[in-house]
């Protein structure tokens, strides 16, 4: 399950005041398989396509209708840095070392929780911090802002002037950066196709995983 109320972590996703609409197509391209991940038995996903399969009309449109009706929060802070703590690999998300050592970021987000045990715990207070390569923001800004020359499109076009999402696309704004990154590349390589997914694919397909990374830090650092 999501945590901080429904807040989400790196390995899945904030759901809170996310579109109705946009929750039961989500859990429909789950169920029907065409939402996937690009890596192979990825397990948060396979337990949202198990979820979707066992669940009734009823239950996910209720479902949908109580969760969009949460108030949308951050629960990630973006640094941009050279240098990273050492991390490792916990539960399908990173966790920092309590030793204090450090390696270069490299082309990499290192997001992890401030506190382990309080995240681990389920502790709805829980936060993270999102380390990103230093300069990623503003190159961020400027590809999301102007397309970066024909690479991809404003992402305002679809997702509204501020990214908070217009109907029932959904808002972008404040999410977690890996999260944002997964995405993208799943659409990239097709593991995302389902509802309005061309219109992504299009928009991703010249994205490299710099690019990738660079949108997702801007973005996070926005208020959902």
């Amino acid at each position: 399950m999501p945590q901080n109320k429904w807040g989400g972590g790196p390995e899945n996703a904030n759901i809170a005041g996310l579109p109705v609409d946009y929750i039961i197509q989500q859990l429909a391209d789950f169920k029907s398989g065409a939402r996937k991940s690009a890596v192979q038995k990825r397990g948060p996903t396979e337990l949202k396509a198990r979820l979707a399969q066992h669940a009734t009309d009823a239950e996910i449109a209720a479902a949908a209708a109580y969760f969009a009706a949460i108030p949308t929060r951050s629960w990630v802070r973006i640094v941009e840095t050279d240098m990273v703590p050492k991390s490792f690999v916990t539960g399908w998300h990173l966790a920092a070392v309590t030793t204090g050592e450090k390696e270069p970021i490299g082309q990499r987000i290192i997001e992890v929780p401030e506190d382990l045990e309080q995240f681990v715990s389920r502790d709805t207070r829980s936060r993270f911090v999102a380390y990103v390569p230093n300069g990623s923001i503003q190159m961020g800004q400027q590809l999301a802002t102007t397309g970066g020359n024909g690479k991809t499109v404003q992402c305002s076009l679809c997702h509204g002037p501020e990214l908070k999402g217009v109907g029932p696309i959904p808002g972008i704004a404040g999410r977690s950066p890996t999260y944002t990154v997964r995405q993208l590349y799943d659409f990239k390589h097709g593991a995302r196709a389902g509802s309005a997914s061309q219109l992504m694919t299009q928009s991703v397909e010249k994205l490299t995983i710099d690019d990738m990374i660079t949108l997702a830090a801007y973005v996070a650092s926005l208020k959902p």
